[in-house]
């Protein structure tokens, strides 16, 4: 997520000695050995967003080229500047059906979304042990994040407390902490593997698959639940973007234009909500379970600009670090990469600046991959966005297609360079292993890049 500002003054190149530090990093990374790892493998996928509430749903959606950013409604909407958001439909999932009102009352609605997305996951990888399974469960892990709190929340109990102290509920802080959504998925299915929770702005989804990545690297875990849910669209949060002139205003009246990353009128990111889950497992103790593997994270990359609260580092090096990182982690080179879901946002800024850091990284190897974002579909899902779409970055290597940028129809000169999948889902044809990397950054100078790969014995 960046700053939504039409200065570009900030975009000045600093070519010779990037190039010659980038050219160094490429090439140090195709010597950098691993050994002894444990693979990490992806068995369970679901979700809950914009596009869709089902994996299946969400994959045709997005590969249809279709946006599903819609107006905001209501009389405090009106007031703002930006009246345009990607919300879940009520007929596509409705809360009240899903729990029982006890339950309700005690999340969240962004840990509703990532309790309906796990359901669907843990359904599609076979696994939920019995909670007298002590191996099993405590072999079994959570990482789940959330990019802020619902901010309503805060407001309706503040308002409750003005009547009265009784009047505040008693289960207000457990549903404003970033790691119950972890938490209650924990709790519902007795996992009592690490527990983990991040709240990384906008990198938070990307950074919970690449942590739980790690603790099975590492032999925390066999089995990890991870990803991101974000529940947070409301009138003071639309009020606190728009006054960092971070959100589209433009097409107020024709939302489904107003998310474009990469596109010559791009002026700021659309809000989104929902959640995405992942189920990584070690590879032998999936196979052993002989269920069908959707793919591989072969690596994971995190830099930190240390330059400005909202706005990338000018000269993109924070992203080329992460992604250098991943590379080196996934012991890949750029030449073996053949996609790249980027995090292109829709706002001038960033867009150009991770657009030049993709093509300050991989050089000569620029005209070979494909770049893409999804979120001119389904908008910025915040804390949800490295994880959704990381999942679709998995269904690009594993049905060989590349999801299309919605509502890309011109670039200005400085993004010029790039092999953009516009508008139309493209065949990802190789005879190589496709190989793709995940980029994801947030506010606070926080990135992360996934490394993912079609499954090969």
């Amino acid at each position: 997520m960046v700053l939504n500002t039409h200065s570009f003054r900030a975009l000045r190149v600093r070519s010779n000695t990037l190039s010659s530090t980038w050219l160094a990093l490429r090439q140090s990374s195709s010597t950098h050995s691993k050994t002894n790892r444990r693979r990490v493998v992806i068995t369970g996928l679901g979700v809950v967003s914009p596009v869709g509430c089902s994996v299946e749903t969400a994959w045709r959606t997005i590969l249809s080229g279709q946006s599903k950013i819609g107006r905001l409604v209501g009389e405090t909407f009106d007031k703002l500047p930006c009246r345009v958001a990607a919300t879940i439909d009520k007929n596509d999932v409705d809360l009240d059906k899903c729990f029982p009102k006890s339950e309700l009352k005690t999340m969240a609605r962004s840990t509703a979304f990532a309790l309906i997305a796990a359901k669907e996951a843990l359904t599609v990888a076979g696994w939920k042990p019995p909670v007298e399974d002590e191996v099993a469960c405590q072999r079994t892990g959570v990482a789940i994040g959330m990019g802020m709190v619902d901010l309503m929340d805060i407001c309706e109990t503040n308002d409750a407390l003005n009547k009265g102290y009784n009047r505040v509920s008693p289960f207000f802080i457990p549903r404003i902490l970033p790691n119950m959504p972890a938490g209650q998925l924990s709790i519902r299915y007795g996992f009592r593997g690490p527990n983990h929770a991040v709240s990384t702005a906008c990198a938070t989804g990307a950074h919970s698959i690449g942590d739980a990545f790690r603790f099975i690297q590492h032999d925390d875990a066999d089995v990890m639940v991870c990803g991101g849910a974000e529940a947070c669209i409301s009138p003071l949060g639309i009020a606190g973007f728009c006054r960092l002139r971070a959100l589209s205003t433009s097409f107020n009246d024709e939302p489904t234009a107003s998310s474009r990353p990469f596109d010559e009128h791009r002026d700021g990111f659309v809000m989104g909500e929902g959640s995405a889950i992942l189920v990584l497992e070690e590879l032998e103790h999936a196979k052993s379970r002989g269920v069908p593997i959707y793919g591989e994270i072969l690596g994971y990359g995190l830099s930190g600009d240390a330059s400005h609260l909202t706005a990338p580092r000018e000269d993109g090096t924070g992203a080329i670090l992460a992604m250098t990182r991943a590379l080196t982690d996934a012991n890949v080179t750029v030449a073996d990469i053949g996609y790249v879901n980027a995090h292109a946002t829709s706002t001038p800024i960033g867009d150009a600046i991770e657009a030049r850091s993709i093509r300050t990284l991989f050089g000569e190897h620029t005209k070979t991959i494909a770049v893409s974002s999804t979120k001119g579909a389904h908008g910025h899902l915040l804390g949800a966005a490295g994880n959704i779409e990381a999942l679709f970055t998995l269904l690009a290597c594993k049905h060989g297609v590349f999801p299309p940028t919605v509502n890309l129809n011109s670039i200005t000169q400085d993004m010029a360079g790039l092999r953009y999948v516009a508008n139309k889902s493209e065949p990802w044809e190789s005879e190589r292993r496709r190989v793709a990397l995940k980029n994801s950054f947030g506010f606070g100078g926080t990135n992360a890049c996934l490394c993912i790969g079609e499954y090969k014995e």
